[in-house]
């Protein structure tokens, strides 16, 4: 058995693991669950990952790995794309925390409200504020990003990975990147790594 990832094509989250998986040339098998379907919610799914999220990476043994980080995590482990120096290691993952509680939560739900509710829905009120918390995210990428090439250790790795799959989006989300040319410079980089793919290809 190969391996199985539970998806869904325009989330940055799956699209993160999809991105490693196409750079580390391993196969899989794609599962294409529509959130705003409910097709997380379902009790096939929930008893596979009781969360109802995606994405969730199916093991050859049949285990379950959900939370796109923790899967970019385990799929690097042993490559070149997770450094071996302890401290860059942490520094990675120090990244990658920093993506998830401060990237996710303002530049992707902007994103979200945008693509995936009404006009008239009520959690647009919440973009002006989600727009302020998505520049205090850029402002911290900015500078870090003015003096390297990539985040941690001089070389492309899954902070990169992480980070980059709601930023290069995040226009969709009303977010200009126009006064941030690091930040702008390193998407390009990412863009040029071998194997990447857009983030609507399966």
């Amino acid at each position: 058995m190969m391996y199985r990832l539970y998806d869904y094509l325009s989330s940055g989250n799956s699209y993160k693991v999809r991105l490693l998986l196409a750079q580390l040339g391993i196969a899989h098998e794609r599962v294409d669950l529509d959130i705003d379907q409910g097709e997380t919610r379902t009790p096939e799914y929930l008893a596979k990952n009781p969360n109802g999220r995606i994405p969730a990476l199916e093991l050859e043994n049949g285990e379950i790995l959900p939370e796109s980080d923790a899967i970019l995590f385990y799929l690097a482990e042993g490559t070149s794309f997770l450094p071996e120096r302890r401290l860059d290691r942490a520094r990675v993952l120090q990244w990658m925390f920093f993506e998830q509680n401060y990237h996710e939560p303002s530049v992707a739900v902007s994103r979200y409200i945008l693509q995936h509710t009404a006009e008239n829905s009520p959690r647009r009120a919440e973009l002006p504020r989600l727009k302020e918390k998505a520049h205090d995210v850029f402002q911290v990428m900015e500078p870090h990003l003015a003096g390297r090439d990539f985040f941690v250790a001089r070389r492309y790795s899954i902070a990169d990975i992480a980070l980059y799959a709601y930023t290069h989006v995040a226009p969709e989300g009303n977010l200009d990147l126009g006064a941030y040319p690091a930040i702008r410079a390193w998407l390009e980089r990412v863009r040029a790594q071998s194997g990447h793919i857009p983030i609507t290809q399966g």
